[in-house]
């Protein structure tokens, strides 16, 4: 990966954006796209979408949402201990000892995750995770009073987790989820920023995600595209304890993975295979017999109907503090989705047909 890219994605991996309060990482992708996109506009929900003109009338979507899973303060007792609630789906039996960011009114707040100690559990109580309702934030106030000198009820949490290197490719960050749907469709636009293509490209960062597609339903509209591409995240299914009959074989490091199914277009889909095939990248196959779950979901409803696609990284231990992806895998996704917009005509025809 090229050192301004990189520097791209560890920028957006580390900027927080909890659902709903997406705006730091937004700030990072408006910067980057603005001298690729001939408009860069963000809209009332907070999605920012840089449009890239095209020599022709079709739309194409692209969407990589920007939220991650966090936490907010919901309750500071009269010590001082903080009591929060999770933003989107949390495995609370990770989260004790864990350290935090608060953000206070543009200020980082530092915090720990507090839980009684096994030593001081009952025998009973050693056998099962740790909930939500078990948990505190300490910040080292002495009562309430200091606290709220420092943080309030609703401000938004992170992990206190960068980007490292794990082995060459290899790297592991808080929130991989999604912050390399938002680093595809950005990069997308920088590979193509000396090309005159037919499509007309909008390269969406969209909000709220994780807690029901909601950026990437309103930008949509909006936009209106006759072809959208969702771009997220997928389980990889190859570390210990996943079973392979269920989830598939998809590994980091072999590529780019194309969905099939109900929320795909089988014309995009043969059109995603297509483009990868045309730039020698290897990609694996998706079965998604039902909803993806994703922002194509959202875009292949919207209006009329659109045609869509959904394409993703290989991900190990989503939604933890220490999600795993290969950056070759991005890279590849980008090439791919970029001979996908070089494709596009406006006579191209996504009507399923026999």
């Amino acid at each position: 990966m090229e050192t301004q890219k990189r520097k791209f994605f560890k920028t957006l991996v580390t900027a927080p954006s909890p659902s709903g309060f997406e705006q730091p990482a937004q700030e990072v992708y408006r910067k980057f796209v603005t001298p690729f996109a001939d408009e860069v506009k963000t809209d009332v929900h907070g999605n920012v979408i840089a449009y890239k003109k095209g020599t022709g009338t079709l739309r194409l979507m692209f969407s990589g949402h920007a939220d991650e899973i966090g936490l907010m303060i919901n309750y500071i007792d009269d010590n001082g201990f903080i009591r929060f609630q999770p933003i989107g789906g949390i495995d609370a039996g990770l989260l004790p000892g864990l350290r935090v960011n608060i953000y206070h009114n543009g200020k980082k707040v530092r915090g720990v995750l507090g839980k009684k100690p096994i030593h001081l559990l009952k025998p009973e109580d050693r056998k099962h995770a740790a909930k939500i309702k078990d948990l505190w934030i300490d910040i080292g106030a002495k009562d309430k009073k200091a606290a709220l000198r420092r943080v309030s009820i609703g401000d938004p949490i992170t992990f206190d987790l960068g980007m490292d290197t794990l082995k060459g490719n290899i790297v592991s960050t808080k929130a991989t989820d999604n912050k390399v749907g938002v680093y595809v469709v950005g990069a997308i636009l920088k590979e193509l920023a000396d090309e005159k293509i037919e499509t007309n490209i909008y390269s969406v960062s969209s909000v709220q995600e994780e807690i029901g597609l909601r950026g990437a339903t309103t930008s949509a509209y909006g936009i209106d595209p006759h072809v959208g591409i969702a771009i997220d995240v997928t389980h990889a299914t190859d570390y210990p304890g996943i079973d392979k009959n269920l989830h598939g074989d998809i590994k980091l490091n072999d590529g780019p993975v194309i969905a099939v199914g109900a929320n795909i277009n089988p014309k995009v889909f043969e059109l995603l295979k297509k483009a990868g095939k045309d730039v020698k990248v290897k990609y694996q196959i998706e079965a998604a017999p039902r909803g993806t779950g994703t922002d194509a979901n959202a875009i292949q409803t919207t209006r009329s109907g659109v045609a869509a696609g959904l394409v993703s990284v290989p991900n190990r231990y989503m939604h933890t503090p220490s999600e795993v992806i290969s950056l070759k895998d991005l890279d590849e996704t980008v090439k791919l989705l970029a001979q996908f917009a070089r494709m596009l005509k406006d006579e191209t025809d996504f009507i399923p047909r026999v």
